[in-house]
């Protein structure tokens, strides 16, 4: 009784001590907000020029909203499109990538979309956008091309372009209508009965999609699966959870979302009957997972139902929600956190907002353990953590250079435009490969542009250089230093040699985009694929995955 009595005190003197607390916080919104008006308006009576009240307003939004995280985000009216676009993958427009060419000096066709009306009006990679219903835009952006192309489905204009690899001037009537990013870009057999499905967004109804591809595949004969989620940026919870309920046994929960309002907390379990809980399955991650990639591939990994492999995820454990705003804006803003089936989150940062707000990640060993259903240690924080890593090779700085926009002379880009124009066919996707004679010309195209680019090896050289001046060590290794120099001297030639299989590869991954669009490119890249041989060789080893999945208890 006593104890009962002590506590019930604790609770009544504890209660005005939070009254007090949203009185003060209540307070204090109030204050700032009548300071933040009173402000605003003595400048719009007496600063010495005429303010753009949207301009103004919107730079305090966006500094306040960018105080908080990333993720929290303000749309004005002519904006909300934007965000939709986001949300559904969905826009209205010609359904095609679009570049700077530097070299030319105007936007061009970069990546047409299969069955889009771009590539049904017969638009090809490097063809230069002249004019949009007669206006001029030899001098315009990209963004502002870009919006000239999209409009409202069903509306049509006349594209008047220039094809470089054969100097025609041609028009053609497009018409406009919903794009579809494309979510699920190939799925295939690869040997040995395994299959593989490439997944790049969690857009809406792209269950239904993954789920026939799936089902296809099993038709086809596989008995393992590779799942790729390698630069899924995430998208719908919802579509997330049905696609992992394809793989795990109905009533399972998911994930569990927790915010500061009841209505922002969820629980999302798997609510219909699996279509397969024992196939092998390897999920493919990196860096670039996130999201709602990082709740299917974290909940593969805690109920031990595939191996996760690749690079550690992004580490984004946030939720978003949108808000309708006056005047027809939106604002999308975090309003919980999410915690997958060990009860882990797998935010990376921490977002502080004291004392001017900074970032803080979270520190490996400030992690806490969690435990899979199988008993596995697993932690929060930093995203998921692959059950194997595997990197990738990294990109050479030359064919960063080439390959990224870099090269003022576009010479990459010249050469497989001439290559498309030259061949109006070529293999099947998975058996293209450029001849040793073509990248010879191509290398020769190279040299004869007089290409540069930044070496690493130089820049740190000279870095380490000047800290041996500084520290007075430079004059007794100077010999050294210049023996380096000229073992480090730029020479294209020599580079492009070196690094002949990652150039020649990047090459023919952009002629096959140009035939076969985004599926054909990726069942071309499958073949040097370190991430996926790897994958291919444990699930061909069974002793080897149960070992990953099922430890032997120490």
């Amino acid at each position: 009784m006593k104890k009962i009595l002590i506590s019930l005190l604790m609770v009544l003197l504890a209660a005005p001590i939070f009254a007090q607390k949203d009185k003060d916080h209540d307070f204090t919104v109030a204050k700032n907000m009548e300071i933040f008006n009173a402000i605003y308006k003595n400048l719009d009576l007496m600063y010495v020029d005429t303010l753009n009240a949207e301009e103004v307003m919107g730079n305090g939004i966006k500094a306040m909203l960018g105080s908080l995280d990333p993720y929290t985000t303000y749309y004005p009216e002519e904006k909300v499109n934007e965000l939709k676009n986001m949300l559904t993958g969905k826009y209205a427009g010609i359904g095609s990538l679009i570049r700077y060419n530097y070299q030319l000096q105007r936007v061009c066709i970069n990546e047409p979309y299969e069955n889009m009306p771009a590539a049904e009006a017969g638009l090809k990679k490097g063809d230069i956008i002249l004019s949009i219903d007669g206006e001029d835009m030899t001098t315009k952006t990209v963004e502002y091309v870009s919006d000239h192309l999209r409009g409202d489905p069903g509306t049509s204009f006349i594209l008047k372009i220039k094809r470089p690899g054969t100097g025609k001037v041609m028009k053609m009537k497009v018409t406009r209508r919903t794009i579809q990013m494309p979510f699920l870009p190939y799925y295939g057999m690869l040997e040995g009965g395994i299959g593989y499905i490439n997944f790049n967004s969690f857009t809406e109804n792209c269950a239904k999609d993954v789920r026939r591809a799936f089902i296809d595949l099993k038709k086809q004969g596989a008995k393992s699966l590779i799942f790729d989620l390698r630069n899924n940026g995430g998208g719908s919870v919802s579509e997330a959870v049905n696609i992992i309920n394809m793989f795990l046994p109905k009533g399972k929960t998911v994930l569990k979302m927790r915010g500061k309002l009841q209505r922002s907390n969820n629980e999302y379990k798997t609510t219909v009957e699996p279509i397969d809980t024992v196939m092998p399955m390897v999920l493919l991650v990196n860096g670039n997972t996130a999201s709602a990639s990082e709740i299917m591939s974290g909940s593969m990994q805690d109920y031990d139902r595939a191996i996760i492999l690749g690079t550690r995820t992004f580490g984004k454990g946030l939720v978003q929600a949108t808000m309708d705003l006056p005047y027809n804006g939106q604002m999308k803003l975090t309003t919980a956190k999410y915690f997958i089936p060990s009860g882990r989150c797998v935010q990376a940062l921490n977002y502080k907002h004291a004392q001017g707000g900074y970032v803080e990640h979270v520190p490996d060993s400030l992690t806490k353990v969690f435990y899979t259903a199988g008993g596995r240690e697993v932690r929060d924080g930093g995203g998921v953590k692959p059950d194997v890593e595997v990197k990738p090779d990294s990109l050479p700085n030359i064919a960063y250079y080439l390959a990224g926009a870099r090269d003022s002379n576009e010479v990459m880009l010249n050469y497989e435009v001439d290559y498309i124009a030259k061949h109006p066919t070529i293999a099947p996707a998975k058996d293209f490969a450029l001849t040793d004679a073509d990248y010879d010309e191509f290398k020769a195209r190279v040299l004869k542009a007089d290409f540069q680019y930044d070496r690493e090896t130089e820049k740190y050289l000279k870095d380490l250089e000047k800290l041996a001046k500084f520290e007075g060590y430079y004059d007794d290794a100077k010999s050294e230093f210049e023996a380096l120099k000229k073992k480090l001297s730029h020479n294209v030639a020599k580079d492009l040699d070196y690094n002949k299989a990652t150039i020649k590869q990047l090459l023919e991954n952009d002629i096959v985009t140009a035939y076969y669009f985004e599926g054909g490119a990726i069942q071309n890249s499958l073949r040097y694929d370190k991430q996926v041989k790897e994958a291919v060789r444990l699930l061909n080893s069974p002793e080897e995955y149960q070992k990953i999945l099922h430890p032997m208890k120490k």
